[in-house]
């Protein structure tokens, strides 16, 4: 049965992330530093990613949780608070450090009369509708809820770095465009990939289950399904899509044009680049 209709889902988007892969991966020379930035078919991925919420009829509000630092979060509502305004989503300021200083900063401006909190990444902007209401669907059944993929590679844990001479690039180095590639590491262990999942987002809570979550003494943790799970409360994981990519790498980006059939700045006539 379809989540009631008093429901209010309050969604939250950590976005102050410095986004460090990206930008090795980006390479210093040229092209767009953030990833959500980055442009999908005209729009901004931030943009993008808020417009798979705003339409939704559960959705009460949109908490985007921007940069901390003065400068970089001034400069982040420069860029984003018109648009994201006329979409009904709302910004602050994020944390300094850690992601789930982040959630923290984004639970505090969430309405109190939200039933539930779903965490989204900012940088997941190609999520299949069908997901988002898969996990809202379950999440009038379950206190907390997450979407994942069965993971079909085999997952390998990787240890120390191989010792390899390389070859110096004098120029790449003064550039700035050093190699960032990750080195050959030794393989420690293989994993038993049966009944392991990679999990994805939105991840959805109860909203009073989540703010008991972020009420620990310790917060470290990758996701906030690992906080609810610390509690020793149950997380349900529900059907995932592998199309639901988050967008982590410079080359994701491409992936994301495909995924939703837009294109760059590159392929869109000169006038129709903005």
């Amino acid at each position: 049965s379809p989540m009631p209709d008093t429901s209010r889902i309050a969604v939250i988007l950590p976005a102050a992330g410095a986004g460090t892969r990206y930008a090795e991966s980006a390479g210093s020379l040229g092209g767009v530093r953030s990833k959500l930035d980055e442009d999908l078919g005209g729009r901004p991925v931030l943009q993008r990613t808020v417009e798979l919420f705003n339409q939704h009829d559960m959705v009460a509000a949109i908490v985007v949780a921007g940069p901390h630092e003065d400068g970089a979060y001034n400069a982040f509502r420069d860029r984003h608070a018109d648009k994201l305004g006329l979409l009904g989503a709302r910004i602050c300021r994020g944390g300094v450090t850690h992601r789930y200083e982040t959630v923290a900063a984004a639970l505090a401006e969430v309405p109190a009369d939200a039933t539930h909190i779903a965490v989204h990444d900012a940088a997941r902007p190609c999520t299949p509708a069908e997901v988002i209401e898969r996990v809202f669907e379950a999440a009038a059944k379950h206190d907390a809820v997450v979407p994942g993929v069965e993971v079909s590679d085999t997952i390998k844990r990787g240890g120390d770095e191989v010792e390899e001479d390389e070859e110096a690039d004098p120029l790449a180095a003064i550039l700035g465009a050093a190699p960032t590639k990750a080195r050959p590491r030794v393989v420690r262990e293989t994993l038993e990939r049966r009944g392991l999942f990679a999990i994805q987002t939105p991840q959805v809570f109860k909203a009073s289950l989540l703010r008991r979550a972020y009420a620990q003494e310790d917060l470290s943790s990758t996701d906030d399904a690992g906080l609810v799970e610390r509690l020793g409360e149950r997380v349900v994981i529900v059907a995932g899509d592998v199309r639901n990519i988050k967008i982590t790498r410079a080359g994701d980006v491409a992936v994301a044009r495909a995924i939703m059939g837009v294109k760059g700045p590159q392929g869109r006539e000169a006038h129709k680049r903005f």
